[in-house]
């Protein structure tokens, strides 16, 4: 993906367990250990690739060696919020 130019980033993460979930509500922090659901599926890493369209980063995504093995999610950028 990166020789194609559609990768932008991506990285392992830690296991959920080492995550902490923020919200503010009403003015007040809450901070909780783990994540903020609990599942059997877990995310293990992302990757921000850059495609024209939805069609697009699926092909991508089934091609991905874990797409075998495990489930991939594909999600596109709120890109007014982006910045």
């Amino acid at each position: 993906m990166e020789k194609c130019g559609k990768r932008v980033y991506g990285n392992p993460l830690r296991p959920s367990d080492e995550a902490s979930t923020v919200r503010v509500r009403k003015g007040n922090l809450i901070v909780k250990n783990g994540p903020s659901t609990r599942t059997k599926e877990k995310i293990a890493a992302y990757e921000l690739i850059k495609c024209s369209s939805m069609k697009e980063a699926i092909e991508i995504a089934s091609g991905h060696p874990m797409a075998k093995a495990a489930t991939i999610e594909v999600r596109p950028v709120w890109e007014e919020l982006a910045d």
